[in-house]
This record gives C-alpha cells, structure tokens and sequence, in this order.
C-alpha cells in the first residue's frame, strides 16, 4: 500500500483500508480497542494524499470525541499531512474563533472538524457543519454510530440530511445493533440511502420485523415481537461493511487504555466552583493544612462523582453524566467487566443501575460492605463462564490485591485515586496467568476538574517508577 503509516498498522487494520479507503460509504464495524480510530485517520490521509478530499468532519458522542483531538489524530495521522484540526465549540472566546476560522481559509492543507453528536441538536451546530461541508471536499464520518439509529431523533435525522452533502461517508462502532436489527436502517441510510434497497424505515421494518397489532388505550398500534430475514440482512451488510472481533486480532497488544471524557452539568459546576473558592480562601488566609487540603480535594472528587457529603456528614446526589457514561460503556462489553469506584455511595448507585438494566443475577460485588463470607463466593462467580454474573463492582482498596478474575478482560475505572500502588495491584486483577483474551481498561474522566490531576499525578508517579527501573514510559492515557 503506497501510503507512510505514522503507527504500524496490524493486519486486520490493513485488511480494513484494502476494502474502504476509496469507497464512498463503508461501515467499520470494529470492536472496542481493535482500532478502528487509526483506521479511520488512516483512511482520511490517504484520500487527502490522492487528492481526493481537503476536508474531514468527525463526529463523536460528546464523551469520546476530545479523544479525537487529543490522543488519536496527534499519535495516528501521517506526519506528511499538513493540517489544522479544530474541535467545536458552542460557546467560544476570540481565540477559539480564530480556530475555527482557519477551517474556511483556502489552502492545501486538511481541514478537520471534531464535534459531538449532542451539537446536532442545535442550530448552531448544525449551521456551522453545513458550512463546513459546503466548503471542502469532505469525508464525513460517525464514530460509535448508534447514537444516530433513532429514526424520530432530530439530532439523527439533522445528521443524515448532512451526509448527502459529504464526498465521502463512514461510520464506526464495535456494536451496530445494541437493541434490535431495526438500530442499523439510519447509520446503513447516513452511509448512502440506496445500499440496503428499502425507501423507508417502514419498508426496512416490514422486511426484517415481525409485527403484531396490540391495543393500547382503544386504539390499534403495531409492534415488533420478533425479527425475520436476517441472514438476508447480514448478506447486505457485508458488501459495504468490515467486521472485526477482539478475538479475531491475534496481532493486538495484550491490553489497551482508553478514556471517556464527561462534562460536570450545570448544578456540578456550580457547587464545584463554590468549594474550590472555599478552598482557595483557606489556603489565601493559610488556613490550610495538609489535613484539610485532603478533605477538600476529596469533596472536590466526590463532587465530579455526582455527590457531595455535607457537614452534617449526609450524602446529597447531584446531577451528574458518569453514571450514565457508564451504562454506555457496558452496552460495549461483550464477556465480563470488572467496575471499581473509589466511594461507596457510587458502589451503590452502580449496582442499583446495573441491577436494573441487567437483573439482579448480574453481578457481585467486592467491597467493604460485602460480607466476607460472601467474597470468596462472589469471586467463584465471576470466575465461572458458565455463571450469569458478568459484572464485578468494588473497590481497589479491597478488591484490587490478591484475587484472579481473568474471566473479565474489560476494567472499568468508575473513579480513581491518587494510590499508585492500589491502581496498579488493581489492573492486575485481569492481566494475569489464565487471561485468554485482550484487555481493554477505561478511565471514566470529569474534564477540567480535581479528576483529571488524579490520573496526571498517577501517570507522573507511574513514569518515575519506570525510569528508576530502567523501563519504557508507559504508554498510559
């Protein structure tokens, strides 16, 4: 292939750009930590090389698309690629504009815009896409492109009208059917409305569900009670699609990180803000011990957390988007996953979530709360691939030392702490003698806040010990 990769790709990447770089519309269907991102930045440079494209619009969930500009364009993109990348912003100051505006000047270098899928609901968002698309010859691209699959969404239907007006399309997502096959007809339509056949969601529906009239409040509705066809479907897909399992990829590395980045909502910032003044007028009046700087940099944290402890030693939850992110992440998971939060009351919240979403057979916990007698059961569970438990939620302080759970290859870092050696006994629960598959684990990160210095002071501590040791930095967040 006549194109210098800036990071060695692995066969089943190679195989991937062999049969899209140059199609119109194509769907990678890749598995989380298999790589599609660099597939896709690969993919855009490679047109930008021939000429083909000057523009690229990538859209992401508002949790993963800072990754894009952080982590995977700056470690993936060919060096020879002169570019500016800019990532969307509602609210902006001047020097944000004068980012932005670099996207409309006239010359040869790619011009990349980032945003996040929730910007399609407004006005504004969808305004500047449209021109941005208007301007260049654009490969527009969705990553985890579920988040288009409601047919009535604004935000969906806002974002497939746009894609008529880009030279090139992709969609990316390692679970393209989260709920029903039904979840494929608007990413299959945002790729090109004329690949699956159908003129409408009602057609496609009529092929592949099964439908049964129901009565609801003395009128007559259709509902789907099952599906039909489907190796039909599958048929369909495969022509413009490439499928990649975690399994299939014996070249990956034995594990990878990755990120999701939440927002504080509005009443966080808000009670954040408050205590980090208080903060600062302690330390202004040198009030300040190292005693209270820990209880304040702990409210701080269990702010970002969704909760706050009063004086009064109560607990109050405050609106928050970690809990949700999280749920999110588990639609990805496709064996077991091991959740480990820092404070008990999110240990509850993710229980209480889980237990509703997935059942009460669904877990087990490894806590302080969890009795002893119960751990090394609940261990046992875990540990059966046989067993309905597919999630283990607890802490790194009580569960991160001294116990095996290889049947999980997925960890989830709810929350962290700044304890080097608790963080690391932690990833080790999965990385060990008996481990089959490759390990992904996931920072779940509150941006701009106390919860981003946490993983920075790890890193940095990590990074010492490695240099001591006479070891490679590790490539860690």
């Amino acid at each position: 292939m006549d194109y210098k990769f800036k990071t060695k790709p692995y066969a089943h990447q190679i195989t991937a750009l062999e049969k899209s770089w140059n199609k119109e519309a194509f769907a990678y269907f890749m598995e989380m930590g298999t790589g599609k991102s660099k597939v896709l930045i690969d993919n855009i440079s490679m047109l930008y090389d021939k000429g083909k494209i000057n523009g690229a619009l990538i859209i992401a969930p508002k949790g993963v698309y800072r990754n894009w500009f952080d982590l995977e364009i700056p470690n993936h993109m060919a060096t020879h690629v002169e570019k500016d990348v800019v990532l969307w912003r509602a609210a902006i100051n001047k020097k944000q504009q004068t980012e932005l505006n670099k996207l409309f000047e006239s010359t040869e270098k790619l011009h990349i815009l980032i945003m996040n899928v929730e910007s399609f609901s407004s006005e504004k968002g969808l305004k500047f896409a449209a021109k941005f698309l208007s301007c260049h010859n654009t490969l527009m691209a969705i990553d985890e492109s579920t988040t288009i699959k409601n047919p009535e969404a604004k935000r969906t239907k806002a974002i497939v009208g746009l894609g008529k007006h880009a030279k090139y399309r992709r969609i990316l997502t390692g679970s393209p059917v989260t709920k029903s096959p039904l979840d494929l007809y608007k990413q299959c339509e945002f790729l090109d409305d004329g690949l699956l056949d159908f003129t409408s969601y009602y057609a496609f529906r009529t092929r592949y569900a099964v439908m049964k009239s129901a009565n609801f409040g003395g009128r007559s509705i259709q509902i789907v009670v099952g599906y039909k066809n489907l190796a039909e479907l599958s048929e369909r897909i495969e022509k413009f699609s490439y499928r990649v399992l975690k399994e299939d990829c014996l070249d990956l590395p034995d594990y990878t990180f990755m990120k999701r980045i939440i927002q504080l909502s509005p009443e966080q910032q808000k009670i954040y803000y408050q205590m980090k003044q208080i903060a600062l007028a302690q330390l202004d009046g040198k009030l300040m011990t190292t005693a209270t700087a820990l209880v304040q940099l702990m409210r701080l944290h269990q702010i970002t957390c969704g909760h706050f402890t009063a004086d009064d030693g109560t607990i109050k939850d405050i609106k928050n988007e970690r809990l949700s992110t999280l749920m999110d992440i588990l639609k990805e998971v496709e064996n077991k996953a091991v959740i480990w939060a820092h404070y008990k009351h999110d240990i509850k919240a993710i229980v209480a979530a889980i237990e509703k979403e997935y059942g009460k057979d669904s877990y087990v916990t490894y806590y302080g709360e969890t009795p002893f007698e119960q751990r090394q059961d609940n261990i046992k569970k875990i540990q059966d691939p046989n067993s309905s438990v597919r999630f283990l939620i607890g802490t790194p302080q009580t569960g991160g030392y001294g116990i095996t759970l290889t049947e999980a290859n997925v960890m989830i870092y709810y929350s962290n702490g700044y304890d080097l050696e608790k963080r690391t006994q932690s990833e080790a629960r999965i990385n060990r003698a008996g481990q089959t598959r490759k390990m992904t684990y996931i920072d779940i990160i509150a941006e701009d806040t106390v919860d981003e210095k946490i993983v920075k002071a790890l890193v940095k501590k990590m990074n010492i010990a490695n240099e001591i040791m006479n070891e490679d930095m590790k490539d860690w967040l």
